[in-house]
Order: structure tokens, then sequence, then C-alpha cells
């Protein structure tokens, strides 16, 4: 792994990731993935969202926080992020008096007098932020949480990582969390109030599902329900998925997507953003939202007329472009039929519907891959 110095015109021994970057989609969907910012923001001693958010205000852009991936709207060089990665360096991490990156951010005062200075762990100062930079509202309403020691005394960062859940407002019933309309990231667990413990324990449990497949199974149960209440908030869904202790299980996607959703579900998926989002916690949920999603186009009484629209594609469309469903997951979908959900005859027929959207996914991938070798 590349490595610099965090401050650049010196030669010490405090050093970074060099920061990455991949360019996904085109047109109005093109934008710029950090697949490193963690371990970037890790040796900045920063949240990951901080950077992120500063680059998407520097550059006039969306930014979109969530399972554990950091983009910013539009294409934007590596070159060019690095450069805005150092000033969000001078002006958020080196001590502005012996200009060490050992830093922690603290906010003091209230309300319209709060103030964010850094505390050098070098050489004691605390120097103050520039509260004129729009960084700092966002700061000031996703503080950094402090560090904890460890068991052997080694300190664990908060705020890096874990699953994406529900914001305040969706799981009241409210508007769609982790949107591009709103670039506010959406809490991990560690901050959320509004998810209660038992949601947030079971978005980590990944790995362990049952095999009951039967109507009378909790997954079986999910389904019946989701049939009869399409139009219950997510707060609901996700409450009568606690009540049947399936939270965290990657089969309950299956049921989601196939029983959710009706025949318009090219215009309905968009409105349960928040709830995919939170849900959809690792590669094995997207392959079993990809397996309800292909019982529901491939079972449907109108399946022909569904697949001939090109319904596939506009699905999976806005499922990427929501970041609920990644680029390999799909690639490889596409090009593996499996009995798994349907006849293979049906799952052919859906991946065909789909040829649209992976011919898209294929030649933007191409052209990324091109730009890089440019640089």
């Amino acid at each position: 792994m590349a490595t610099v110095n965090i401050r650049r015109d010196v030669e010490d021994k405090f050093y970074m990731p060099v920061l990455e970057t991949k360019i996904e989609g085109r047109g109005n969907g093109i934008k710029t993935v950090v697949p490193n910012m963690e371990d970037v923001a890790r040796a900045l001693n920063r949240p990951p969202s901080f950077p992120t958010k500063f680059f998407g205000s520097e550059l006039g852009a969306q930014t979109t926080m969530a399972n554990e991936r950091y983009i910013v709207n539009g294409a934007h060089q590596a070159d060019r992020l690095r450069e805005l990665l150092d000033v969000f360096i001078v002006k958020f991490v080196l001590c502005a008096s012996c200009k060490n990156p050992e830093t922690e951010l603290v906010i003091t005062g209230r309300g319209n007098s709060e103030k964010i200075h850094r505390d050098c762990k070098a050489c004691g100062a605390h120097t103050d932020i520039d509260m004129r930079h729009k960084l700092t509202t966002f700061i000031l309403k996703n503080p950094p949480k402090k560090e904890k020691k460890g068991k052997k005394g080694m300190t664990a960062e908060a705020n890096v990582g874990g699953p994406m859940v529900l914001q305040e407002n969706a799981v009241n019933g409210g508007g769609a969390a982790g949107s591009n309309e709103d670039d506010s990231p959406a809490p991990t667990p560690s901050r959320s109030k509004s998810t209660d413990d038992s949601l947030t324990k079971g978005l980590k449990d990944l790995d362990v599902d049952d095999d009951e497949d039967d109507a009378n199974s909790p997954y079986g149960q999910l389904g019946t329900w989701l049939e009869e209440n399409r139009s219950a908030s997510d707060a609901d869904i996700i409450a009568k998925i606690k009540e049947l202790e399936i939270v965290g299980k990657h089969k309950a996607l299956i049921e989601i997507g196939h029983k959710l959703f009706t025949d318009n579900i090219a215009a309905e998926v968009g409105t349960r953003t928040a709830l995919l989002q939170a849900l959809v916690t690792s590669e094995k949920h997207q392959k079993s939202l990809l397996g309800g999603l292909e019982r529901l186009l491939a079972l449907s009484p109108d399946s022909d007329e569904l697949l001939a629209k090109g319904t596939t594609s506009k699905v999976l469309m806005a499922l990427y472009q929501e970041d609920i469903l990644d680029e390999e997951v799909l690639t490889n979908w596409g090009t593996h039929v499996s009995k798994k959900y349907v006849d293979k005859e049906k799952s052919k027929k859906v991946r065909k519907s789909a040829d649209a959207f992976l011919k898209w996914l294929e030649e933007a991938d191409d052209e990324s891959e091109e730009e890089s070798d440019d640089e």
C-alpha cells in the first residue's frame, strides 16, 4: 500500500495511505468512489464522513455515505481529490501551532456560540477551526466520538465502518435516509438514538440463518404480512422483522424483494431506499435481495410484459445508483444463471431483461479503467 506524509511540506514519521478513487457509472449517474476512505480517515484520526463531506462542499457536489462506501457525485480525478485532502488536513487536522497531525477535534460552547478547536497531543496547544467553512456545520451535527481504550491499551477509533441503519425520520415514518437529496450520512449504530440495540445488534449478525422455507417459518410469515401491508412504513416493516426475530438475516431480503413490491416496482423501489440501505449490509444480503426480485419479476402473471419493458434494468439501475447493490455483485449475478430462486429458463429471461443495464455497467467500468490508465 502506497503511503505519503500527512504533512506534505516535510518528511516526518506520520504517514497515511495515498487516496484512491474509482469513477463509476456515466451520464447523470456518474460518481466518484473513494475505496480506501476509511484507511485514510483512520490515519488522520477523523471520521471518514468528514473528508468526504469536505470534498462535496469544495466541489459543490452531493455526497453519499452508506454501507461503508464514500461517494462524491460526478467524475473527479484522483489528483484533484488529493489536493483537496491536503487542504482538509491543513484546516481540520494539523495543529496551527506546531503543525503536528496528532490532534483531536473538540467542540465547546452551546447553541450559536459553539466552536470547534484542535486539541494537540504533541504540544498541548488548542487552536481554533475557522467556523466560516461549511464543514463546521456538519461536524457540529455529527461530532466525532472520543477514542476508547482497548483491552491492551490500544486505542480503537469510533465512527469508522459499521452497517447502515435508518435515520430518525425514516424510523418514524418520514422521508428516505441516505438519498442524494439529503447528503448527510445516515447514523451508524453507535450514533443512532432512534434505532434500538436489538436492531443494531441484528444488523451485525450476518452469517447465521435458518433453512426454513415453508409458510409457517418466520420468513414465510414475513412474506405473507408484506403482501397484506405493502403500504406499511419502513418503521413498521422493521418492527415486524424484529417481532419475527429475523433481524439481520439475509433470507429476509428474499421476502422483501419478492413480496414488498408489485408489478409497478420500477416506480416503487425508489420509495424504499432507506429501508433497503438499512437491511442490505453484506454481499449475502445483496444476493438474497436479487433473488427475491428475480422471483417477483419471473413469477408475476404479467412477467412477459414486465421483462419486455426492461423493468429489470430500471430496478437494478435504481438500486445501483443508491449503492444498495455493488457492481461486482451485479456483474456476477448477470453472468451466472441460477435455479436457486426460479427455474433456469425464467432465470435466463430475467437476466436477458437486464441486458441494457449490464451492458451500461460494463461500458462504464471500461471507461473508468481507460481514464485510470491515462492518469
